[in-house]
């Protein structure tokens, strides 16, 4: 009776620490600090889903590469503020950098420094070339990446990718986890079409993690739309929010929605 008595009590405890992560998780998701403007996003992006099927929780240190403005760090920083580490592996910027990419870290230091939700936030680089260093090494739970991994393979090729995917490898922790969501190119299509569309194949995603040392622990459809075609004109920027075409076929573009998405879950290899 004793040793049911327990079991029944692990259990209990079990669940209640799953009720409490995914809580945490919808707390940060629709907290007053989030425009309205991000939140809408939501219905495409299913921050809170894909989060939980990463395994993000509280206590974890979390590191984002190339978090642009913030919508994916305005859940996770507070998130993990109380008991874990956010760091964003933002923008490398040097003498050659455009102003886009200045801007864009400015804007975000400023927010780092003025927002109590980004109080004890850590700002690293990252480049496909020219910064890996994005965390200490063996120091992270979990590396997560949104749709990143077209701009290094239309800029850097190959050897841009291998090196990301090599620092993501380093910085994690033996049984860390890296997340990955990206636009989804068909298998049948031909592969120059990764070159401009902003659409990457699935197989050369995993083939990439799996040439640093990732193992692909499991796929989902969270973020995947079966609208999307992934042949317009504009390649993934004809869809919102770009509308790269504007008031062309715009209706046409909002009704599909936002792009069809990979999300895939790696895992470093334990020790």
């Amino acid at each position: 009776m004793k040793k049911l008595a327990n079991l029944v009590l692990a259990a209990t405890l079990g669940m209640s620490a799953t009720y409490a992560s995914a809580d945490a998780i919808s707390d940060a998701a629709m907290s007053e600090h989030r425009s309205a403007q991000a939140k809408v996003r939501d219905e495409f992006r299913n921050p809170q889903q894909t989060l939980r099927f990463f395994g993000v929780k509280p206590d974890m240190t979390v590191v984002e590469i190339s978090p642009g403005g913030g919508w994916y760090a305005d859940i996770i920083a507070p998130l993990v503020q109380k008991e874990g580490q956010y760091i964003a592996a933002h923008f490398f910027v040097d003498e050659s950098t455009n102003d886009y990419y200045r801007k864009s870290l400015e804007k975000f230091n400023q927010k780092v420094k003025d927002s109590a939700p980004y109080q004890g936030v850590k700002v690293t680089a990252f480049h496909p070339t020219k910064a890996l260093d994005i965390a200490e090494a063996g120091s992270a739970d979990v590396v997560l990446t949104f749709r990143n991994i077209h701009n290094w393979y239309m800029s850097q090729g190959n050897e841009g990718i291998d090196n990301a995917f090599g620092a993501f490898f380093k910085a994690l922790k033996p049984g860390g986890v890296l997340g990955v969501v990206e636009h989804e190119l068909p298998e049948s299509a031909d592969d120059s079409a990764m070159e401009k569309s902003g659409y990457m194949k699935r197989s050369f995603v995993v083939a990439a993690a799996e040439k640093a040392g990732f193992e692909l622990e499991e796929a989902s459809d969270i973020n995947a739309n079966a609208k999307d075609t992934a042949d317009h004109p504009r390649g993934v920027w004809t869809l919102p929010p770009s509308l790269r075409l504007k008031d062309q076929d715009r209706e046409k573009y909002l009704a599909i929605g936002e792009s069809n998405r990979m999300t895939l879950k790696f895992k470093k290899p334990s020790l």
